[in-house]
């Protein structure tokens, strides 16, 4: 059974693409609108599965659609997210991340536009944040990786735990951490235990263990 998609980009020829790729593998968009007071409305009228919203919205085009999504965790807080944007913005990664370290149970996703030109990649993205993972969009790790920081948590770690930590920022499951990096099972379970001893965190199952990772490298430890 397909997922329920509520649609929010005020670029008419990117909404309607999305919407027609979605359907495409069998997913129904329930709505499809061009504001963030339009997308809340949409929100609390059919109660989608997943919503799918720019950052930047109409009227004011700053963050419009992100404090939307927000909103909408707070009141509908199994709603998943995906946010797309045009620009590597760290800050609203943060912010959105950070609306589920509550115990919310909704997956979340933060894309670069760029992403959904990759079909199948972007698909399945939608489907893993609706089933309630966590998907950050590589070079915005590479972003929080890169930022400087003077003894922090994060300088204790090697770097294969860095790479690690990317490829858990991503979504990977341990086994396809362990394929891409071409080790064993055991040795991607072994860095994860060290990147959470390390960074002073006691792990957890599905995506709140990669929002606690991000939170603790914004906040330095």
């Amino acid at each position: 059974m397909g997922l329920r998609v509520v649609l929010a980009e005020d670029a008419v020829l990117l909404r309607e693409g999305l919407g027609v790729l979605l359907e495409r593998f069998g997913h129904q968009v329930v709505a499809a609108v061009g504001d963030a007071g339009a997308l809340t409305a949409a929100v609390d009228a059919v109660g989608p599965d997943i919503i799918v919203t720019d950052v930047r919205m109409p009227p004011d085009f700053n963050d419009e659609g992100l404090r939307a999504a927000v909103d909408l965790r707070a009141r509908h807080p199994r709603l998943a997210v995906l946010v797309l944007t045009q620009y590597v913005a760290t800050t609203y990664a943060f912010e959105l991340l950070e609306s589920a370290v509550d115990g919310r149970t909704g997956g979340l996703g933060y894309l670069l536009k760029d992403r959904v030109g990759a079909v199948q990649e972007f698909v399945g993205a939608v489907e893993r944040i609706a089933a309630g993972g966590t998907v950050i969009d590589p070079e915005v790790v590479r972003r929080l990786l890169r930022r400087e920081r003077r003894d922090q948590p994060i300088d204790r770690l090697t770097g294969r735990e860095r790479e690690v930590l990317a490829l858990m920022a991503e979504g990977r499951s341990n086994g396809a951490i362990a394929a891409q990096l071409c080790v064993s099972p055991a040795a991607v379970a072994k860095y994860i235990g060290g990147i959470f001893a390390k960074l002073g965190l006691s792990e957890a199952e599905g995506h709140r263990r990669v929002l606690a990772v991000l939170t603790h490298l914004r906040n330095g430890g």
